[in-house]
């Protein structure tokens, strides 16, 4: 007779679970396939340049906005030089939604977009040379309507410190956490 989970115990459930487990045998290594983990982990390299050079250049995701006679274009960059989010009101879907496409609204419109697809695709934090204004009154400019409207969607425009392991021989090391414990 075929026995149905309801039928089954919960003595005879935990021994059938147990004989699955014991026969299924488990990787030594996992391999990460996602490069994005360890940056969500602040652990992943993050370029410095030389220190000779200009600062800015420590950024995982560095968000760009292009303007032209006719479009406006928003778009975040990986440091490899890959663009994994962009926006344009040179799309149509975006375009027919448009009175202009380089005033305002098309700066308040794109940064909803830019902003949902960037969650979407996972991006939460990502470094600008622009921040955002705190007074609403203040931001007259077009593109400041376009970095509060980020802000405001869900998009933080300052990436997090990349955690570096203290050494042994470091001067300063961070306390441990059961120090206080």
């Amino acid at each position: 007779s075929v026995k149905t989970v309801s039928s089954m115990t919960a003595k005879n459930f935990q021994n059938s679970l147990q004989k699955v487990v014991n026969s299924t045998s488990f990787p030594k290594y996992v391999y990460n396939r996602n490069p994005r983990n360890l940056e969500k982990l602040c652990i992943a390299y993050k370029p410095d340049g030389w220190h000779l050079e200009k600062p800015g250049r420590s950024y995982w995701h560095r968000l760009f906005v292009e303007r032209s006679s006719r479009a406006l274009t928003a778009y975040v960059k990986h440091y490899t030089g890959h663009i994994p989010v962009q926006a344009s009101t040179k799309e149509w879907a975006i375009r027919k939604h448009l009175y202009s496409a380089v005033d305002k609204g098309a700066y308040f419109n794109l940064s909803r977009v830019l902003a949902s697809r960037c969650l979407q695709f996972g991006i939460t934090e990502m470094y600008s040379e622009f921040q955002p204004t705190e007074e609403i009154d203040g931001c007259d400019t077009n593109l400041q309507i376009f970095i509060n409207e980020l802000k405001n969607c869900g998009v933080t425009l300052k990436e997090p410190e990349r955690y570096i392991n203290p050494r042994s021989s470091d001067l300063e090391r961070p306390d441990k956490a059961w120090d206080y414990f």
